[in-house]
């Protein structure tokens, strides 16, 4: 197998760049470049030289044995100064040894989940850790990077093992007196509460998910109903251009933003409206598009002249908004949030608002959830393959113990403990490189 090496540190030029090495070249590079091998784990300071004995920098070098490792290989970080040049000839000198390449996305990760370092949850909670953008984040990726998910799953898989077990020994040796005829109904029973106890799981991290790509809130309304003002003034800065004509916004106009510590994704949609225009109507269906895949839709009036519109369905939250309160005129009960963007008259309590429900996405400190996707779909499918064995009661026993497999096999391939070779690709491509 090639040993591989990656800048595993921040953007260049920076005060320290560290350069990550893993292989079975790592000795014969260290002893090169150094001159010796460090004793392990111990930061050694000395001149790092070329294989022809050319000066490269003075740096910090630490060698880590297999197997105690990062990746389970032996391994070594090499901390130089942080300049462009610096780190180019380093690595331009990585390349010169026999079998040694740049590593790929997320293939040092990749290499400690082979050599039993790392299960899919914690490399998918580490992917998370990295791009964590707020507290929230932070907390979320946690649950999976130190292994909370994984045992959480194994346990539930164990008790299918083992149900399953209880099951099959009553199928072999129903005749045994050791085995009495009624243990099956304590297994049926325990089931239901696992099931029962995935389901909750399942249904709490899915309302949490959101915060890890984003609380998905969309903005529509009429033309000229203030939508684009609304998230030039709530993200800071013009995203949108704001002009008296009708139909200015003609696309999904997306930002990101953070209130009270929840990141949330921003979209200004096209005026809803009739129209012949046949780029404001591509901009209108991206807009329903947005609507539906919402978790909050802020359904913007004009206080001064408000134009009803219907929206197309959606499981969205709906807030009738109303804008231009300094130009209110009439009756304003239907809209229980009123504001002016302009004069920022009510825009506080407009804001207070939003942060209080995107609060319902989030959870207790300590409470074990995920926002993976894919751990959520094979939870799915272990619930279901649990309620096909408990519902199916006429069914042969052997059967109801093959849906217990399948849903024990679901857990499995959620931590890796089952083949999954055909995802791996799609798990640690989505690392950054040097990790």
């Amino acid at each position: 197998m090639d040993t591989i090496f990656a800048l595993s540190s921040g953007k260049l030029p920076s005060g320290v760049a560290v350069i990550r090495v893993s292989g079975d070249m790592t000795k014969t590079i260290v002893k090169t470049l150094l001159g010796k091998v460090p004793a392990p784990r111990l930061m050694t300071y000395g001149k790092l030289t070329s294989q022809e004995g050319e000066f490269l920098d003075n740096a910090l070098t630490v060698f880590f044995s297999s197997p105690h490792s990062f990746t389970g290989d032996d391994s070594v970080e090499f901390h130089l100064h942080g300049g462009k040049a610096v780190v180019d000839r380093f690595l331009n000198e990585l390349e010169k040894f026999d079998a040694c390449r740049l590593a790929e996305p997320g293939e040092f990760s990749r290499r400690a989940f082979i050599n039993g370092k790392l299960d899919l949850t914690e490399a998918e909670g580490l992917a998370d850790l990295i791009e964590a953008e707020t507290e929230s984040q932070r907390r979320l990726a946690i649950m999976g990077a130190t292994g909370k998910l994984a045992a959480l799953y194994r346990d539930w898989r164990n008790n299918l093992i083992k149900a399953r077990a209880m099951i099959e020994a009553e199928l072999d040796f129903s005749d045994e007196e050791d085995v009495p005829g009624s243990v099956s109904e304590i297994v049926w029973d325990n089931l239901r509460n696992l099931s029962r106890s995935i389901s909750e799981f399942v249904e709490k991290s899915e309302r949490v998910a959101s915060m890890r790509d984003g609380i998905k809130i969309v903005i529509a309304g009429a033309p000229n109903a203030g939508k684009s003002s609304i998230i030039n003034k709530l993200s800071g800065f013009d995203v949108a251009i704001v002009t008296d004509e009708a139909g200015t916004t003609r696309d999904a106009l997306e930002t990101r933003i953070v209130i009270d510590g929840y990141q949330i994704l921003l979209t200004d949609t096209a005026g809803l409206r009739e129209t012949e225009n046949k780029v404001e109507k591509l901009g209108i269906e991206v807009a329903y598009n947005r609507l539906k895949d919402a978790d909050l839709v802020l359904l913007v009036d004009d206080l001064s002249n408000p134009v009803p519109i219907e929206l197309p369905e959606t499981d969205a939250d709906i807030w009738h908004v109303g804008n231009k309160v300094d130009l209110a005129k009439g009756s304003l009960e239907k809209w229980p949030i009123q504001f002016s963007t302009k004069t920022g008259e009510g825009f506080d309590s407009f804001v207070k608002a939003i942060a209080s429900f995107c609060s319902c996405f989030s959870y207790d400190v300590g409470e074990v959830v995920t926002a993976r996707k894919r751990q959520l779909t094979l939870l799915k499918t272990a619930i279901s393959e649990i309620d096909h064995a408990i519902r199916y009661e006429d069914r042969d026993l052997s059967l109801r113990a093959e849906h217990l497999r399948l849903a024990a096999d679901s857990l499995g391939r959620i931590t890796g403990d089952i083949d999954v070779e055909d995802i791996l690709d799609v798990i640690f491509s989505q690392f950054c490189i040097g990790k």
